[in-house]
């Protein structure tokens, strides 16, 4: 499948997990893609620039240097992340300063140095990596939950702004996957193997999400081949959004 071919697409948090395989995906479909991380190690035939989404020139610097190098941008996917954990008391202001200037204005700063490239583009598009967590009320991820309920928000709005100009912007909405910031907090937990069983049961299908299925979902949001999906919020969970089963029977 060729439907990016030509184009040019960076992802922000490219180099591991969610964003690394995202990078890949559409690499084999056809793009130019940029690894946009704080530690960019990629391989061929992706490339790596150093960026940090909480730095505004850092960040004005990594666009330029895109659209320099190779003459356009087509496609812009907000993947970086930072986590959280806790009720609504156990992060101080600082700790929720820091998590909603990176998952949000992360995202708004990128967006804002892209825009006058997309502009450009015959098939721009953004894609935000949002969570379940931004309509489900998970226990223990008050602020993660507020930061991505903001980017739930952030995308409509940026939709609504921006797809009379062409430019789609869209979200995935993944349930827990299987990456490695997650597969950390598992370590942290007293007993990984029984916090993977929960977290895996509380998702209908049973086991945690791969960054594979987050990839094809992102891939698909930004292909030219959506042309008429805008300001969707497009759920990856295993049915958490959607499904209420019944207990399983002994």
């Amino acid at each position: 499948m060729t439907d990016f071919e030509g184009l040019v697409a960076v992802v922000t948090g490219g180099a591991s997990g969610i964003g690394l395989a995202t990078a890949n995906l559409l690499s084999s479909r056809g793009a130019t893609v940029v690894a946009l991380d704080l530690t960019p190690d990629v391989k061929d035939p992706l490339v790596g620039i150093r960026v940090d989404v909480s730095d505004d020139e850092s960040v004005k610097a990594a666009i330029d240097e895109v659209v320099q190098r190779f003459g356009r941008l087509d496609v812009v996917v907000n993947n970086a992340g930072i986590g959280a954990q806790g009720d609504v008391t156990a992060n101080d202001d600082a700790q929720w300063l820091k998590v909603l200037d990176v998952n949000v204005l992360g995202m708004v700063r990128v967006s804002r140095a892209a825009l006058p490239h997309l502009r450009n583009s015959p098939s721009p598009a953004i894609v935000n990596t949002c969570s379940i967590a931004a309509w489900a009320g998970l226990p223990q991820r008050a602020l993660y939950s507020a930061s991505k309920g903001a980017v739930y928000s952030l995308t409509l709005a940026m939709a609504a702004d921006h797809v009379r100009e062409g430019i789609r912007v869209n979200a995935v909405a993944p349930g827990t996957a299987d990456t490695p910031w997650v597969g950390r907090l598992l370590d942290s937990a007293p007993d990984p193997a029984a916090e993977r069983a929960a977290l895996e049961a509380r998702q209908p299908h049973g086991r945690l999400v791969s960054a594979d299925e987050v990839a094809g979902a992102i891939a698909y949001l930004a292909s030219p081949l959506s042309g008429s999906t805008a300001g969707t919020i497009l759920a990856v969970d295993g049915g958490m959004y959607g499904l209420r089963l019944r207990p399983k029977q002994s």
